[in-house]
């Protein structure tokens, strides 16, 4: 990666919601350090693979990934606090978080864009319906939402005036509070991060950061980022049993070397596709 590109990335805030970001502090590592880290560990193993590409992408296919463990991100991330508890489930990565003991609270919440304000969905027990409320309604709730705000943090911030301790006056504050943290995090457990967090069913406000960080990284790993979309993140994954409906279904014939060419895969690509194919018709 060229110093210049560098410089568009690194340090630079990535708006996110109303008021949170994301920020590139430093990383280690690129594609090239992937590639190297994989010829040390395989060898000879690895001649008959010459482009960068082929390496890679042979990594990402056959799930080798400590030569991903080699490259490293560290983000500095500010975000509401329920977003925060999501994302702290994904707990191989370093945290260090802005602390309400230490320091006081910000009055900054997140409030909802209109369109976000969505009733519950009958079918996702845990995600909102694609059904909107009436701009009335939505409106109502959103100065609710901001009342009940104010009316926390004007307590919180008295509470501070009469020498309460920090660490007891946060405690009322809401979720909606935002904070801030230094996340660094290894990008094979980031590509795992990003493949719950680009979902469509992950919460629309993780999948916005998910969707930031997904567009930095592309910059600095391109050929793993291919990678990761065309094997993890645009597959899918079929069980024995939906195997067996596949082979129910699927013409049984191999296409014909002209068709799999057409295909876009490498010969190494196209070898294991027809192994594959023969596994499921057997």
């Amino acid at each position: 990666m060229n110093n210049s590109k560098k410089s568009e990335i690194v340090d630079k805030e990535f708006k996110c919601l109303d008021k949170g970001f994301v920020r590139l502090v430093d990383f280690m590592g690129d594609d090239e350090a992937i590639v190297q880290a994989a010829r040390v560990s395989y060898g000879k193993g690895t001649k008959s693979i010459n482009e960068d590409r082929s390496l890679i992408r042979y990594l990402m296919r056959h799930r080798h990934t400590s030569p991903f463990e080699m490259v490293e991100f560290k983000f500095h991330v500010k975000l509401p606090i329920f977003v925060a508890r999501q994302w702290i489930r994904h707990r191989t990565a370093n945290v260090n978080e802005y602390s309400g003991r230490y320091s006081e609270m910000k009055d900054e919440f997140y409030i909802p864009d209109i369109e976000q304000i969505r009733p519950q969905s009958l079918l996702n027990k845990q995600g909102r319906s694609s059904d909107i409320f009436p701009e009335n309604i939505a409106n109502e709730i959103i100065s609710t939402l901001q009342t009940t705000q104010e009316k926390l943090f004007k307590e919180y911030s008295e509470l501070l005036e009469i020498d309460l301790a920090r660490e007891l006056a946060r405690i009322n504050l809401p979720l909606s509070n935002y904070t801030e943290w230094y996340w660094k995090i290894d990008l094979h457990n980031l590509f795992h991060f990003l493949r719950l967090r680009l979902d469509v069913h992950a919460q629309y406000e993780i999948r916005v950061y998910g969707e930031v960080i997904a567009d930095i990284i592309r910059e600095i790993v391109p050929l793993a980022y291919e990678a990761f979309e065309d094997y993890v993140l645009n597959s899918e994954f079929f069980s024995a049993q939906e195997l067996n409906i596949i082979k129910s279904l699927i013409n049984l014939d191999l296409p014909d070397n002209d068709t799999l060419k057409q295909s876009g895969l490498s010969s190494g690509e196209l070898s294991e596709f027809k192994t594959k194919f023969k596994k499921i018709i057997q």
